[in-house]
C-alpha cells in the first residue's frame, strides 16, 4: 500500500472510529505521524474515551468495527484518567504521544 492510499485508508478509519465509538479524541502516533512510513508500515491510533469498560474490552471493540481495513492496526484506548495517571507516573510512551503526535480528532 502506498503512503497516499494509507492515509486515505487512515481518514476512512478515523471517521468510523468517531461515528461508532464516540471517542474524546483520536491521535496518530508512530511513522505515519511523525516518521517515515513504508509499505510495511502500521498505523497507531491512540484513542481517548470516557468509558468504564476493560481496556482489553474497549480495544477489541474498536478492532472489531474496523474489520474490513485494509491497513494494519496498532489500537489503543485509555480512558482521561488513565491518560493523566500514565503521565504523573512519567511514563515516557503516553507522554510522546499526546505531545507529539497528529491529532486526528477532538471532540468538541
Amino acid at each position: 500500500m502506498t503512503a497516499t492510499s494509507a492515509r486515505k485508508e487512515i481518514k476512512r478509519i478515523t471517521g468510523r472510529i468517531i461515528k461508532k465509538y464516540k471517542p474524546e479524541k483520536i491521535i496518530l502516533y508512530g511513522s505515519f505521524a511523525y516518521g517515515k512510513p513504508t509499505k510495511d508500515s502500521d498505523a497507531d491510533l491512540f484513542i481517548i474515551k470516557k468509558t468504564k469498560e476493560l481496556k482489553t474490552k474497549r480495544i477489541l471493540k474498536v478492532d472489531r468495527m474496523l474489520l474490513d481495513r485494509n491497513i494494519p492496526l496498532d489500537i489503543l484506548v485509555y480512558t482521561p484518567q488513565e491518560v493523566t495517571k500514565r503521565i504523573l507516573l512519567g511514563d515516557f510512551f503516553v507522554k510522546n504521544i499526546i505531545q507529539k503526535g497528529k491529532i486526528l480528532y477532538v471532540k468538541k
